[in-house]
């Protein structure tokens, strides 16, 4: 395959190239929405979104505005301070293993803090992270950037490039990109496309609303970890502090210099067509006679149809919502909503398609469903993925999140021959689990979450929901091969012997944090200590048991389901999970708790009252 490489080019022309549908979000959404934004801000350094033919519509104070607005980027010596930047909290934009912001104005109560001069003090934060775990001396780094669909995002790429570019490090953009490509893009080795990259960036918020957008980082060892976010952060603080006037217009023009661009999505494709045909047995059209359709939300997937489906043969008429749309204007791209769901089923059934497939907005999840409508995904999603993988690698552990259910372990251990190893909510902390295992000897080949995150060794340990789907892919056209047709029927027949709950569904009980219970300390700390009171609350129940092996918070069966109550990792929130065999049984389950629990008045247990209540 031939390289594409976009000659240099200016950052405003980057708007204009590989872009079908930019234009059309700046007329049609952004720019009338941030005229009317513009004057709230309050001389606040927001990105704006707003093209320069637009700038003389503009009131005086506004233009002087967006001129304060758009100048960019590093530190420099100088003795003129920057005016208007506000002080920011950089740790607070850590959501994990991701940044995550406020970047568009319009939802009451929720602010911008990701401001053009905070990503570009981030980017360059990333940059000087980069280079000293690079250790790179004469060779100048190289950094992939690319986004979804989201409104704020093309903005952002440029003000990310402008961060990266005047610290000095090469910028290859990759404009509508998905996260699993960003990582690809480091592992790579084609001179044509200007890969490996020592890094890549994903600008994303996955399937938050239409203001919030955030970061993701990578390199050739995977996604970066907590720890790094946190120290990124911390070097973005102390470089946005040090912001100059000299030193913003100095970066500024470094950057406007040149930008290269880069079709790395037509590697990203032809490597997943290429894998799918090959376990066909190197069939040129293996899908031939298939009708798949496909439902990408209005975010990056959808490429699936065009560059992956209809090359291996698939029909796909009946797809929707393909076309990018950072509002999001048919349902959440998010495999775990249930309008979502709804949405797919309802397309293979009215299509008659042999497969539906999708996927959320930055394409790292991804479920399906088959021609009956019934859903691959949560519990249904980890078994069938368990059954392809345990086929390939018998006797491999399997490592999941921590709310799967007593069903799916059954199904692993006793029907496929495989272990379960049920570890905390989290891709990353999964997939590290998964990692770790393999380190001390104990094999392991996916690592995958009910939010649909699947991770497999085989594929660099990246939650990749379109890799996820070529494999159930590998295993139709396998099946077609090998002279075994009947559609999805060959998917579905891998599930027989799971057992599902009649009910599951999960509560989330808050805890206030203004409550004099806290005394000033931590919702984390308070969360523990009712954690702590249940798990011995329990034992006076012979009718309950503690699971044996349990990495996070309090998991109990009995009267035929289970209950799992932990702390999220990131709000003051205790989401309590619950199976059983039907509702009548969950209620019990429920009174148990909320029995355990009177005694913690900051503790809001609405949900679980209204819960046990309404049966």
């Amino acid at each position: 395959m031939e390289g594409k490489i976009v000659e240099n080019v200016t950052l405003s022309q980057c708007y204009q190239l590989s872009r079908k549908f930019d234009n059309q979000y700046r007329r049609d959404y952004c720019a009338p929405f941030m005229r009317k934004v513009l004057p709230l801000q309050q001389g606040k350094l927001a990105w704006t979104a707003i093209p320069s033919m637009q700038l003389r519509n503009l009131s005086k104070y506004q233009s002087s505005f967006v001129k304060r607005g758009t100048i960019h980027c590093n530190a420099a010596a100088s003795t003129t301070a920057v005016p208007y930047l506000e002080k920011v909290d950089f740790l607070k934009l850590q959501n994990g293993s991701d940044i995550r912001g406020v970047a568009v104005a319009g939802v009451e109560g929720e602010p911008i803090n990701l401001t053009e001069p905070v990503a570009e003090a981030i980017a360059a934060g990333f940059a000087a992270w980069l280079a000293e775990k690079k250790k790179a001396d004469s060779k100048r780094l190289r950094v992939s950037v690319g986004h979804d669909s989201r409104i704020s995002a093309q903005q952002l790429e440029d003000t990310i490039s402008r961060g990266i570019a005047g610290a000095g490090l090469d910028v290859v953009q990759y404009g509508l990109a998905s996260t699993p490509a960003m990582f690809n893009s480091t592992v790579t080795e084609d001179d044509g496309f200007l890969c490996p990259a020592d890094g890549a960036i994903m600008i994303t918020a996955s399937h938050l609303p239409y203001n919030r957008n955030g970061f993701k980082f990578f390199t050739n060892a995977g996604g970066l970890g907590k720890a790094d976010i946190k120290n990124i952060l911390e070097r973005a603080a102390d470089i946005y502090n040090k912001f100059t006037v000299e030193g913003l217009t100095s970066s500024k023009e470094k950057a406007l210099a040149s930008v290269k661009r880069v079709d790395y999505m037509n590697v990203y494709t032809s490597d997943l067509v290429k894998a799918v045909r090959k376990a066909a047995g190197n069939i040129e059209k293996p899908l031939e006679g298939f009708h798949i359709l496909v439902d990408a939300g209005n975010g990056a997937g959808g490429f699936f149809a065009a560059k992956v489906l209809e090359p291996l043969g698939a029909v796909t008429s009946g797809s929707q919502f393909l076309e990018p749309d950072g509002m999001f204007p048919n349902h959440i791209p998010n495999p775990e909503d249930k309008a979502a769901m709804k949405a797919i089923t309802q397309a293979v059934l009215d299509n008659k398609a042999d497969l539906g497939i999708i996927f959320d907005t930055d394409v790292d999840r991804s479920a399906a469903v088959d021609s009956s409508g019934n859903e691959f995904n949560r519990n249904r999603l980890i078994a069938l993925m368990s059954a392809i993988v345990l086929e390939e690698h018998p006797g491999t552990t399997i490592v999941t999140d921590s709310v799967t259910s007593d069903g799916l372990t059954t199904f692993i251990e006793q029907k496929l021959g495989g272990k379960h190893h049920r570890f905390k909510r989290g891709y990353k902390n999964v997939i590290d689990e998964a990692i770790r295992l393999n380190s001390v000897g104990e094999e392991s080949h996916l690592a995958i979450e009910t939010s649909g995150h699947g991770a497999l060794k085989e594929n660099h340990w990246l939650d990749d929901g379109a890799y996820l789907m070529v494999k159930i892919l590998n295993k139709l056209a396998s099946a077609r091969a090998s002279g075994h047709g009947g559609g999805s029927k060959v998917l579905t027949d891998l599930l027989e012997g799971l057992e599902e709950p009649g009910f599951s569904g999960e509560l989330r009980l808050k805890i206030n944090q203004s409550h004099q219970d806290l005394k000033g300390g931590s919702f984390r700390d308070y969360g523990e200590a009712v954690l702590k009171h249940l798990g011995n609350y329990i034992e006076s129940y012979p009718k309950l048991k503690k699971a044996p092996v349990n990495y996070e918070g309090v998991r109990v069966s009995g009267f035929g389901g289970w209950f799992l109550l932990r702390l999220s990792l990131h709000d003051p929130v205790l989401p309590l999970n619950i199976e059983a065999p039907s509702k009548s049984d969950a209620v019990l389950l429920g009174n148990v708790v909320r029995a355990a629990l009177t005694e913690f008045s900051a503790l809001d247990t609405s949900a679980l009252d209204k819960f046990v209540q309404a049966s």
